[in-house]
């Protein structure tokens, strides 16, 4: 007697994304006027042979991140996290202040900051940004305040996969800067962030 023939049907993990998220963000933004989603890699770990990728993902103030072997499982997962949460928002609630610059001023363009004279940003173009325990928070709310920059640092919940905080630097330039920093505390995380976001800065402003 012959055995039954079964079918090798193999089961989806239960917390594979379904559906297709990133563009259920983006129609969701579409809909509601607001920025189209952004995406960067804000970690990459392990060896060649066994990447980790974490993304990034915002849609106006709001982040989230995901992490996958490959940058685009990482991003459809964050995609899928950032998706729920807008869902879960009142719309009155989400800040999209961030579309429109301060009053009549355009916002801060990179050939505005190239050809600035402001005391800050020329400090900075000659600076090495490499002294240890310097406040760069402090040095890049100055810069920012010459220049009319508006910043602000969104911490991230999760953990990098080497245990440190991480956060993001906002930067209310034309268009748009977001720069990544970890740490061993949400202190060190944000100096990181605003290190980076000096160095961008400087390397903007310096070309020709």
């Amino acid at each position: 007697m012959t055995e039954p023939i079964t079918k090798d049907v193999s089961k989806k993990p239960t917390n594979q994304t379904q559906g297709n998220p990133i563009g259920s963000l983006q129609e969701l933004a579409v809909q509601k006027g607001w920025r189209l989603p952004e995406y960067f890699v804000s970690q990459e770990s392990g060896p060649p042979h066994k990447r980790e990728f974490t993304m990034s993902c915002r849609v106006e103030s709001f982040v989230e991140t995901g992490s996958g072997t490959s940058k685009k499982v990482a991003k459809k997962i964050a995609a899928d996290k950032l998706f729920a949460k807008l869902q879960s928002i009142p719309t009155d609630n989400i800040n999209i202040s961030l579309k429109k610059p301060i009053g009549n001023n355009p916002g801060c363009t990179w050939d505005t900051l190239k050809n600035s004279s402001g005391e800050k940003i020329n400090l900075l173009k000659r600076s090495p940004l490499s002294i240890p325990n310097t406040d760069y928070v402090k040095m890049l709310t100055e810069v920012a305040e010459e220049q009319e920059i508006r910043v602000s640092y969104m911490d991230i919940e999760e953990l990098s996969v080497n245990g440190q905080y991480q956060c993001l630097a906002e930067l209310s330039t034309n268009p748009i800067t977001v720069c990544h920093g970890t740490g061993l505390s949400c202190g060190n995380a944000h100096n990181d962030a605003a290190h980076n976001a000096l160095q961008y800065l400087k390397i903007m402003a310096g070309k020709k």
